[in-house]
Formats: C-alpha cells, structure tokens, sequence
C-alpha cells in the first residue's frame, strides 16, 4: 500500500492531488492545507479517497511526501521528512528557497532517502531537458532556459518578486550577479506561446544546472515579461492574481560540441504551468516511490533514465518538442 503526504492544495496542489488519483498506484493520499475553505472544496471533490490533514507533523508511516506549499515555506517540511526517513518531493521556484532545499543533501545523504528539488515546470520539466538533450554532444558549453506564464496566486506573487530581484548566472566557472530585469532578450517558445521578450529575474535553474554538467561554460535564466511587468515589478502587485494563470511554456537551448560541428539545440513545452507542474510531481512521485531516485539532495538534471520520465509526462499530455540546428567549425 503506497501512502503520500501532499502540502498545499492550491493550483498545483490539487492538479497533483487529481493526477496521482489518476495513476491508480496511490493507495492513501492526505492533503494538508492552512486554507480550510480550500481544503475542504478539494476534499469534497473526491468522494472520499483523499483524507484532509492538519499541521506540519510528519510520521515515518509515508512513503513521500509532495510539497506544493507557496515558496519560503518549503524547506522546514523537507527537513521534518527527511529525519523521519521519507523521500521528499518539492516544487519551489526561489532561489533562496532551493539553495537551502540542496543543502539538505548531507542530511538526506544521512538518512538514506532522495529530496527532489523543483519538482515543477521551471525548474523541473526545464532541466530534465536539458539533461536529456545532452545526451546528443559530446560537450556542452551553454545552458540557456526561459519560461512564461504562472501557475496559481503563490506563483504569480513570486513571478513579480523573481523580476525585480538579483538573479545568478553560471559563467566561465563562477557565479555572477545579475539585476533583475536585465538582459532582454527575444526567445521563441512552442505554439501558441510564439515569440516573447524575455528578461533576467531571480531564477534557481542555473544553481540546479551547472553541476551536473562539468565543462560547461554559461548557464542563464530568464522570464517574459512586459513593459508593465517590469515597471510595476520594484512594487507590490497591483491587483490580486487569478486563481490559475492560462497558457504558458519553457524553452531549453543547449550549445556545445558533436565531433567537429558546433550544434544547437532548442527543446520546449506549452501547456498552463499549473497543470504542468503537477504533472510533473506526479511522474517524479511515482518515480521516487520505485525506488529510481537514489539518496541525496538535487533537481531533475541528475536523472538517468530521462526518457521513461519524458514518455510519461506525455502520457499526461505535457508533450515537449524539439528543433535543430547545426553549424561548423571554421
């Protein structure tokens, strides 16, 4: 019998509550939320087989534990997990947040289980990408991940703070600061997404990337944005955020070496963040109860077998795809 504790039942929170539902390998699921109403209205829409919760008190009896809480609020809970013994799933999106989520690896290290770190659209579904994609180089030297849209309010919130905060790229074997808001640039995404300006913000992916690929030179995030977006960003948002945002993508681009010839490759997905982001946790959370992540404290860019993953996902119809170029030494 699989039991699985789930934190947070907003937009994310309850795609992954209904997906794992649909997987038919979840025995017992309890959701925990602080938000009773909203408890209460995700509860009554399962007839029964999902069990509400309360407080952050976590037994040994799991068999894992999904934290789809708003960020900041994460790292506490996996580290209650952890000294219990559970595999922990998370899907924070804060920098600071996953710097301190990673460094629960000699602690989970210790304790023998797996802490999945940004369990999401991105990070998660973007650095699965990436691992994935340079499978086909024989070196990769650039990393570069964009994302638009927002799931629910607690990612719309931490959308606007990300713009007008620091952000970190990966470059040339050092960490370098960068303003946020900076950097703009013209990325296209997968239909109906299309082309998008795209500005640095305070974005994990690089601290979830660049060790896990040893040579390579640069690793930069960015996020669409608008001109109001970012003269808005520095102040609190203006109006309250919707409860789920509408369609929204990620886009990979990985540079590097095959033979002599320099390649490009640009991998990408379209679907509502929200949706995607739970279908990402759910994959992963069955993956992790299998037994397929091993113990320690790190994102999707370790994965091994990233084709099983990927199927799956499309199975849940988050369906990346794919474009090509390729251009030779001089």
């Amino acid at each position: 019998m699989s039991r699985v504790l789930l934190f947070g039942a907003g937009a994310t929170g309850s795609r992954i509550a209904r997906q794992l539902r649909s997987t038919g390998l979840v025995d017992v699921l309890e959701v925990r939320d602080p938000n009773e109403e909203r408890l209460g209205a995700l509860t009554s829409s399962f007839d029964g087989w999902l069990t509400p919760g309360s407080g952050r008190r976590i037994e040994g009896r799991y068999d894992a534990v999904v934290i789809a809480t708003p960020p900041g609020t994460q790292v506490s809970l996996a580290r209650r997990a952890v000294h219990v013994g559970v595999p922990t799933i998370t899907t924070s999106n804060q920098t600071s947040e996953v710097r301190r989520l990673l460094a629960l690896d000699d602690e989970a290290g210790y304790h023998g289980v797996p802490v999945v770190v940004g369990a999401g659209f991105m990070p998660g579904l973007t650095c699965l990408l990436a691992r994935h994609g340079a499978r086909d180089y024989d070196e990769v030297d650039e990393i570069h991940v964009a994302k638009v849209g927002t799931g629910g309010p607690a990612c719309a919130r931490q959308h606007h703070r990300a713009l007008s905060s620091t952000g970190v790229d990966w470059r040339d074997g050092r960490w370098t600061r960068r303003a946020g808001g900076s950097g703009r640039e013209l990325a296209w995404f997968p239909d109906p997404v299309g082309g998008r300006d795209c500005y640095r913000a305070a974005l994990p992916d690089p601290l979830l990337l660049a060790g896990h690929f040893d040579r390579v030179q640069r690793v930069t995030a960015r996020q669409a944005a608008t001109r109001r977006d970012r003269l808005t960003a520095p102040l609190p948002m203006l109006r309250r955020p919707h409860p789920e945002g509408g369609i929204g993508a990620v886009r990979v681009e990985l540079r590097g070496r095959v033979g002599v010839e320099r390649r490009v490759s640009v991998f990408g997905a379209a679907e509502r963040p929200a949706v995607a982001a739970g279908a990402m946790a759910t994959v992963v959370t069955l993956e992790v109860l299998q037994g397929r992540f091993g113990s320690g404290a790190a994102g999707l860019a370790g994965v091994d077998d990233t084709v099983s993953i990927l199927e799956a996902l499309a199975d849940r119809g988050v369906k990346p795809v794919r474009f090509e170029g390729m251009s030779t030494f001089v």
